[in-house]
C-alpha cells in the first residue's frame, strides 16, 4: 500500500508538471469545494470562536486574567484551530466527494476505459482537484479566521462583559502578517493531502457499494491523520 501510494504521488506530480492543467475544470473544483463549503463553514467558525472564548474566560478567570481572552482567542484560533478546522471540513466533505466520485468510475470501469483511449486518469481526474483546492482553502481559512475573532470578540463583550477594544487590542498585538501567511501555508498543504488522500482511496477502490464505502471513510481517516502530522511538523518549523 506505502509503495502504491508513493506510485500515486508520482504519477500525479508527472501530470501536473508535464502538461498543461486543465484550467476551466480546476476553477469548477475551486466553486465546488469553496462556495458550496462556505455556509458549513461558516456554522462551524462561529461556534468555534465563540466556545473557545468562553472556555479561555473560565480558564482565566480564577487567576484574575480574564481580561487575557483576546490573547487567547487570537494565538490558538489563528495559528492552530482556524487551519486545522477548516482542513476537518473540508476532508469531511469536498474529500469524501473525491473518493466516491473517484471509486465509482474505478468500479464502473472508466478510468480503464480513459487509459485504453490514452487519457491520463491522474490529470484528468486529479490534477483539476488538486488545483482547485489549493487555490481555495487558503481564501477558507482567512474568512474562518475573520469570522472565528467576530464571534469570540461578540460573546466576549455581550456575554462575558469584556471590554471590546482591550480585546481587539490584545488579539492584534499577538498577531502578526507571519501568522496569517503560516494560515496560508498550511492551507495550501493540507489541501494537497486532502486532495491526494482522497484520490488515492478513490482510485484504490474495490469493486462493489462496500468498496466505495470504505474508499470514502479511508479518505476522511487518512486526510485527518496526516492532516494532524503535518500540522505539527509545520507548527514547529514555523514556530519553533
Amino acid at each position: 500500500m506505502t509503495a502504491s501510494f508513493f506510485d500515486f504521488i508520482a504519477a500525479v506530480a508527472v501530470a501536473l508538471l508535464t502538461r498543461r492543467p486543465p484550467l476551466l475544470a480546476s476553477l469548477e473544483e475551486s466553486y465546488r469545494i469553496g462556495v458550496k463549503s462556505l455556509p458549513i463553514l461558516l456554522v462551524i467558525s462561529t461556534f468555534a470562536g465563540t466556545n473557545l472564548a468562553v472556555q479561555g474566560h473560565d480558564a482565566f478567570a480564577p487567576l484574575g486574567g480574564q481580561h487575557l481572552v483576546g490573547m487567547f482567542v487570537a494565538l490558538a484560533g489563528v495559528r492552530e484551530m482556524a487551519p486545522l478546522l477548516v482542513a476537518a471540513m473540508v476532508a469531511a466533505k469536498a474529500g469524501t466527494e473525491m473518493a466516491s466520485q473517484i471509486a465509482v468510475m474505478r468500479i464502473r470501469q472508466q478510468i480503464d476505459a480513459l487509459e485504453v483511449m490514452a487519457i491520463d486518469p491522474h490529470w484528468l481526474l486529479v490534477v483539476p482537484r488538486l488545483l482547485g483546492i489549493v487555490l481555495v482553502l487558503p481564501a477558507l481559512t482567512m474568512i474562518s479566521i475573520f469570522v472565528f475573532l467576530a464571534a469570540a470578540w461578540a460573546v466576549a463583550v455581550a456575554q462575558l462583559g469584556l471590554n471590546g477594544h482591550a480585546f481587539l487590542a490584545l488579539a492584534t498585538d499577538v498577531t502578526e502578517p507571519k501568522d496569517l501567511l503560516a494560515c496560508a501555508i498550511k492551507a495550501l498543504c493540507f489541501g494537497v493531502v486532502i486532495c491526494v488522500a482522497s484520490c488515492f482511496h478513490g482510485f484504490s477502490s474495490r469493486p462493489g457499494p462496500d468498496g466505495v464505502g470504505r474508499a470514502t471513510n479511508a479518505a476522511v481517516v487518512t486526510s485527518a491523520v496526516l492532516c494532524a502530522a503535518v500540522n505539527y511538523v509545520l507548527s514547529e518549523l514555523l514556530y519553533g
